[in-house]
Formats: structure tokens, sequence, C-alpha cells
């Protein structure tokens, strides 16, 4: 009997689909517990999910396990994950205020840990820093936004959190401006309230593609093959706060979609 040699062994150990390892979520996840104030944001890496729940930042594995969670500051927004780093939006003012009476902030944690590493001050988001994402090194950092504004706005920065430029987007009005953010699949998708709520789809130059209908106010990342982790959650009185994503994909007519069971 021919031996099968221990390279080609291992090979098949390593890189056969039964024994690669997942390295995102590859359905429907249910945050373990419930929180004090509602879902604002939601990341991942390559281990872990990451739940911003206004006054809480929790970690869970994949399965929604509580792994850590912190108190933190009202107001922790959405936020992204960036080389082992979380970087949350706060503001610690007035959201929404045409006059300007925000206090704006990035806050940044070991996502190991969830130790809190540094503060940026981002003062130039005008309306309250609410969300945030990374592209290529720099970080964009979107808000409130008050009635009668018919555009909405997102802050650049570099990786040091120097100033860089706003951008507008030529949205309409969007209710309290733009609470998530993602950059996945050479778009940017954002989240808004509403009634009903709404998406916003912009390419890398915050060009509009697209005005939808939909749900991610509460969170909205990146994933492989074209699909994205949306988030959802309610709250109950007395009962405190829960979260929940799904996978979803690109839709033309609706702008994302659930995708079909068999491609979570």
């Amino acid at each position: 009997m021919k031996s099968t040699p221990v390279f080609s062994l291992l090979a098949f150990l390593l890189f056969s689909p039964a024994a690669v390892l997942s390295a995102e979520p590859t359905g429907s996840v249910v945050c373990e517990g419930r929180y004090p104030h509602h879902l604002q944001g939601v990341c991942i890496d390559d281990n872990a999910i990451y739940w911003s729940f206004t006054t809480t930042l929790v970690k869970t594995d994949f399965d929604g396990k509580v792994l850590q969670k912190i108190p933190v500051v009202n107001h922790h927004g959405d936020l992204c994950h960036s080389e082992g780093k979380l970087y949350v939006a706060v503001n610690l003012g007035d959201f929404n205020n045409p006059k300007g009476e925000a206090d704006s902030w990035v806050y940044v944690y070991d996502a190991e840990s969830l130790k809190e590493i540094a503060r940026h001050e981002v003062q130039e988001v005008f309306h309250g820093a609410g969300g945030m994402g990374v592209r290529e090194g720099h970080f964009y950092v979107i808000g409130g936004l008050p009635e009668g504004v018919d555009v909405n706005y997102v802050y650049e920065y570099d990786g040091d959190f120097n100033f860089v430029q706003k951008h507008v987007i030529e949205s309409g009005h969007t209710l309290m401006g733009i609470q998530s953010a993602t950059f996945a699949h050479d778009r940017w998708w954002f989240g808004c309230y509403g009634s009903p709520p709404t998406l916003l789809i912009t390419d890398g130059d915050f060009n509009m593609v697209g005005r939808h209908s939909y749900n991610c106010s509460l969170g909205i990342e990146e994933l492989s093959e074209g699909r994205l982790l949306a988030a959802s959650g309610e709250c109950q009185q007395g009962r405190g706060c829960s979260g929940r994503v799904r996978i979803v994909i690109p839709d033309e007519k609706l702008g994302l979609k659930d995708a079909p069971a068999d491609s979570e």
C-alpha cells in the first residue's frame, strides 16, 4: 500500500473546507444579554463581534457568547476595527444642534482586552460624532444633522487623526444624519434613522449611488464574497435592549436584502 506523503496530508488538513476555521460570522447571531441602552453599531475582526450599546461596549464570539464587556461614557456610537484596535465615535455634547454644540471624539480601545488606549478630538464633526468607518488607513466620521439640512457630511482624518477634509453627500435630508457606516465592496454604506429608515449608498468619492428604504441604522459591516452584516435590535421597558446581526447582500431594487440561507 502506497503511503501518503506527510506534506500532502498536512495540506489536506490545513486547506480542506472542514479544517478551515471561520474568520467571520456564518449566519445570524444574537448578542448574549440585554443592556440599558440601545445598539449603536457593530464591527468584527477574525475572532469576535464588537457591539456598541451606547453605554456598554461588548465583545462576543461568533455565536454571540459574551467574552468581555465594559461600561463606557454616554454617548458611544458606531465603531470600526483596524489593526487590532477599536475606534468608536463618541459625542459628549448636544446632537443635531444647528449651532454646533456637540463635543466630538474618537475613543480607541484594544480589541483583545477592551482597554481604552487613546482619545482623539474630532471637533470638526459639527453636529455630533455618531459613527465611523475606515478605508486605506484613513478614518471617516459621520454623525448628526439638524432639521432643514438637505445634505450629509463625512469628515475624513488620517491615521493620526489629523483632519483632512469634509465631504458632502447630496443625499437629501435624513433624520438626525447618519448613524452607521462601512466601506465595503467598492461602496460606502450608510444607515440612517427615519420612518421608514434610510440606506444611503455612495461610491468611494461620496457620489450618490442609491437611496433606499432599508434599516441598517444600528450597524453595517463588511463580509467577504460581496456580503455584509446588518444589525438590528429592540428595547423593552424594564428588560433593556438586545442586539442581533444577520448576513445581507446588495440588491439593485432594495439596496440590501437578507442573504439566502444556503449562502450564510
